[in-house]
């Protein structure tokens, strides 16, 4: 019996080691931290349950502009990850490295899986969509600007915790309000160029930036020099002047002052949401982003943040097949509604909108429902979105503009004109470096 022993031991290891090795494994690089992170962890160890072919491999990479320096740098040393997650101002840079990417529609038509564009959230999917009607990437973690608001301390100051301000003249006089009952944050704002300029623009259905916002050609220029949006800096410093509106630094570090509870009003990402109600000791509100009432079109519809998953190009049938299928699993109308229900990123398809709508959710959790409604309107050519080259560079500038306006430094007038200046001058350069 022994011999034979034997035999079935050898006989079922080498079957364990032929099933380990015929598992694909798919590493994914992000840049989620935090509860956004063990969001991400969980996702890939809920698809790894799910069946026994596939690996995914979730790595956290630092800031989305760390990651994609890393995705660059690896992928020219021709060990790039085989997705990769990438913030919405990184995409005109993604779309013109076309030997670096596949199209997720090639991914997932070579996969064998079955992918309708038109499944997805248009306002969404179609940022992320080709001039040829080709998405590119796939839509994941998508949010949107939104109005976060401290309830106990609107009761403090006397103003209705249930009525958040719609227009920018209320936001003015709540802050007032709330400073007269001593706080000494009334009001503040991540990103911002993408809240105050950006989606301000298409809130109030005038152009960021020429050829419809970047969408009609690679010679796009800068357009926030309008009449509104100085009105718009203009108010912001006299906010700032008055204490009325707290600059609390670049890109999401308003967050934490507004969840620790020293900051009682902001605008920011829609995604917050989920690290509000995890961490915050106050009951908080979510309304619209505020808009300027005499405004023709105003408000329009908001634009589209957070980021997308990219498909590297250069890895084996195999490894796209098992790219397909991660896909299709986020795809899933259940997990893509309880994604956007644990998080406060927009639903990336119409059925998990359904879902989470017809489970009571938005009833239940009031305000959460409002960064899908702000997308859903009905778009036009000046607020579909900003794809520009350069973005990255673009922000950075606008950061160190409007900061000189914060400080007093500067007028508005004369930060806008150098912003806009500055980044022309950006995208002069992608423009060149992208022509074929």
């Amino acid at each position: 019996m022994r011999p034979l022993l034997a035999a079935t031991l050898a006989s079922a290891l080498l079957a364990t080691a032929g099933s380990a090795q015929a598992q694909v494994e798919v590493q994914w690089w992000h840049s989620m931290g935090g509860a956004l992170g063990e969001w991400v962890n969980d996702l890939a160890k809920d698809f790894n349950a799910s069946q026994k072919d596939y690996k995914v491999t979730p790595t956290f990479k630092g800031s989305y502009d760390e990651s994609m320096t890393a995705a660059i740098a690896a992928y020219r040393a021709g060990n790039a990850p085989h997705i990769l997650q990438v913030f919405e101002v990184g995409t005109a840079t993604m779309m013109a490295s076309k030997g670096a990417i596949k199209p997720v529609a090639e991914v997932m038509k070579e996969g064998d899986q079955k992918f309708d564009q038109d499944a997805y959230v248009p306002a969404v999917a179609g940022y992320y969509t080709a001039p040829n009607g080709q998405m590119l990437s796939f839509p994941f973690n998508s949010s949107t600007p939104v109005f976060h608001y401290n309830k106990d301390a609107f009761k403090a100051a006397g103003l209705d915790p249930d009525k958040p301000p719609t227009t920018w003249p209320e936001v003015a006089l709540a802050a007032a309000k709330l400073k007269a009952g001593g706080h000494k944050c009334p009001f503040t704002t991540s990103w911002i160029s993408w809240t105050q300029l950006e989606t301000f623009s298409a809130w109030h259905n005038t152009l960021f930036a020429t050829k419809n916002n970047g969408f009609g050609g690679l010679d796009t220029r800068l357009a926030f020099n309008t009449p509104l949006h100085l009105r718009h800096i203009e108010n912001l410093a006299n906010m700032a002047k008055q204490g009325l509106f707290i600059y609390k630094g670049r890109g999401n570090a308003a967050d934490a002052v507004f969840v620790s509870g020293e900051c009682a009003m902001m605008t920011g990402s829609s995604a917050l949401y989920g690290n509000i109600k995890r961490n915050a000791k106050f009951a908080a509100g979510i309304g619209t982003l505020p808009y300027y009432p005499d405004v023709t079109g105003a408000p329009q519809n908001t634009v589209i943040g957070g980021a997308s998953l990219w498909a590297m190009s250069g890895k084996k049938p195999a490894e796209y097949k098992a790219v397909a299928a991660f896909f299709s699993y986020l795809s899933q109308p259940e997990v893509a509604a309880k994604s956007h229900q644990r998080t406060g990123y927009l639903p990336v398809t119409k059925a998990s909108f359904e879902l989470t709508d017809k489970s009571g959710f938005y009833k239940e959790n009031p305000g959460t429902d409002v960064s899908v409604t702000q997308m859903i309107r009905k778009t036009t050519d000046k607020s579909r979105g900003v794809r520009l080259g350069n973005f990255v560079q673009i922000r950075t500038i606008v950061d160190e503009e409007m900061e000189g306006v914060w400080s007093g430094k500067k007028t508005p007038k004369e930060a806008i004109d150098a912003a806009i200046k500055r980044g022309n001058e950006q995208l002069e350069r992608f423009e060149k470096s992208a022509r074929p």
